[in-house]
């Protein structure tokens, strides 16, 4: 524990020491800051004392209760792009921001009522658990850590943009810097803490960021004197889209390209793997149920708060030159695009308030990318070290050091990510990761879980069409093609690809199932009866590595 206080300490005086030579520094914010991350330490520290198991390690031993797992969860959706990217896209693009958060919250009744209570029911770990259930279980395993590696991947590059900026515009560095400590700092909640130390560090995050952005909220009704009406006719009035702010904009113009979004911010929640392991963390498919429930009263309030919060900077900051590069109104905004809510809680509430948020979005981001990290260091050194190359013979130790060497490779590729998209909009690229898990991964686990039919083959072959054609197409989309690689037009020209990629491995699953005669699908076919029982049921823990039949 003293050298995890030692490199937190060395971080942040690092942080002081650069910041020093570039502007003054808010103490305020710093000693906020530094807070929250000693607590943090604190908490893996703890966490430490009580991970000896991988039953500890990936699912903090189906301790969780459901109460405890609903702050967890929403801890863990209420992330970077939420708080700093939807603030922010409102404040640039007004009703389409909305539009699109509420994109994101739809989802969860599916969760709610199609997947929760058989996931829990048939996972153990990963939900490879579940896809390999009847069918075989190294190919689908092979297929299944694909999809969770890329949608990992895509997710904690969007994590890792909003932390670099955050962390640039409070302590002045390079914002590549600050990419790399926080890439360290989430190396040792992982490696050390586990599951356990993820969840209770998403817990507290999830409070602080509720109370935060309530306090906020309050101020900023209390700045339009408690009036909505108010609120909206301010940012009609200062808003250069006039009273376009207030309807459809852009995003809703093109309607294939706007389906798209939504198909992909509808079913990629279901394909994403660090919600996904949440579900294994308590002790039944009821507490799965229930823990849904609490996470989408919570997320739905902050959801809330958040609209608001932009639409208010579009008067509160977009008015003030103090807020912008060189003072230019309508130019860049100081520590970037995606830093809307960090300057309205300094504008309002102060150093205090800003310290505060600034140090809760921090923890926000960290809890986070701690859980992207253990669903994709779970899905190596489970499904594919483990069940693949071990075929179940590797030991629990050498499992286990399996995946922290595999945590330290997800930081890498998370920090490298982070450094090559850092002008991105962080709420603009969950849409893209969504669209990639809503191909990637959801087709393939609905089908295992409710059609009969799904063959190995089936599952390979559209498991991975929707892979490669998600990718495809996101890399030949606007923001990729024309954005980061910078060429003059898109090849492909939506923005999301769900509404393409998703459809096709659906199609192509069915297909190649129903033409598949060989042995292997009749086995596949036939262990179906036995899994619904297992789904509706449930069954005890020492049952689930059991599988009927392969």
């Amino acid at each position: 524990m003293n050298k995890f206080l030692l490199l937190a300490i060395m971080i942040v005086s690092s942080s002081q020491t650069q910041a020093a030579t570039n502007s003054p520094l808010n103490w305020t914010a710093i000693s906020m800051f530094a807070s929250v991350v000693f607590i943090t330490l604190i908490i893996t520290w703890r966490a430490a004392r009580q991970t000896h198991s991988k039953e500890d390690f990936y699912t903090a031993g189906n301790s969780i209760s459901a109460r405890q797992n609903g702050l967890a969860i929403a801890g863990d959706y209420m992330s970077a792009s939420t708080l700093l990217g939807v603030s922010s896209m409102v404040f640039f693009k007004g009703y389409d921001g909305f539009i699109y958060v509420t994109g994101f919250f739809v989802c969860w009744p599916i969760l709610t009522f199609v997947m929760a209570e058989r996931l829990r029911n048939l996972g153990k770990y990963t939900f490879a658990d579940i896809v390999s259930y009847r069918l075989d279980p190294a190919k689908t395993r092979i297929l299944a850590t694909s999809g969770s590696l890329i949608v990992v991947c895509c997710y904690l590059l969007l994590q890792m943009v909003g932390a670099g900026q955050l962390i640039k515009l409070l302590f002045g560095i390079d914002y590549k810097i600050a990419v790399m400590l926080v890439g360290c700092l989430m190396l040792i909640y992982v490696m050390f803490g586990g599951m356990l130390a993820t969840t209770w560090i998403q817990i507290v995050k999830a409070v602080l960021l509720l109370f935060g952005g309530t306090v906020l909220t309050f101020l900023c009704l209390r700045y339009f004197n408690f009036s909505l009406d108010n609120l909206a006719a301010a940012a009609v009035k200062n808003h250069n889209l006039g009273q376009k702010v207030l309807e459809p904009g852009p995003m809703l113009s093109n309607p294939i390209n706007a389906l798209s979004t939504s198909i992909g911010l509808i079913f990629g929640l279901a394909g994403l793997p660090h919600i996904l392991m949440r579900f294994f963390t308590v002790s039944n498919s009821k507490d799965a149920r229930k823990s849904v429930f609490y996470a989408s009263g919570y997320i739905g309030y902050f959801f809330i708060l958040v609209c608001i919060l932009g639409f208010a900077a579009i008067s509160v900051i977009g008015t003030n030159p103090a807020f912008y590069v060189d003072g230019i109104l309508g130019g860049e905004l100081i520590g970037g695009s995606n830093m809307v809510a960090i300057h309205l809680a300094g504008a309002l509430g102060g150093n205090v308030l800003l310290g505060f948020l600034s140090a809760v979005a921090f923890a926000t981001i960290l809890a986070v990318v701690a859980g992207l990290t253990l669903a994709g260091a779970s899905a190596i050194s489970h499904d594919l070290f483990q069940k693949v190359i071990k075929k179940g013979s590797a030991t629990e130790k050498q499992e286990m050091a399996v995946s922290r060497f595999a945590v330290v490779g997800l930081g890498i590729v998370a920090i490298a990510c982070g450094i090559l998209f850092e002008k991105m909009n962080i709420a603009f690229l969950m849409g893209l990761t969504f669209g990639i898990a809503a191909s990637a991964n959801f087709p393939v686990l609905f089908l295992a879980m409710y059609w009969k039919d799904l063959t190995t083959r089936g599952a390979i072959w559209g498991g991975f069409t929707g892979i490669i054609s998600a990718i495809v197409f996101v890399a030949m989309s606007p923001t990729v093609w024309v954005g980061v690689f910078g060429y003059e037009h898109a090849i492909f020209p939506y923005d999301n690809p769900a509404l393409f990629s998703m459809p096709l491995a659906f199609i192509v699953s069915c297909l190649v199932s129903l033409m598949d005669r060989s042995e292997r699908a009749a086995i596949d076919r036939a262990g179906f009866e036995q899994q619904v029982v297992r789904s509706e049921l449930g069954a005890q823990q020492s049952d689930l590595e059991k599988v009927p039949v392969h």
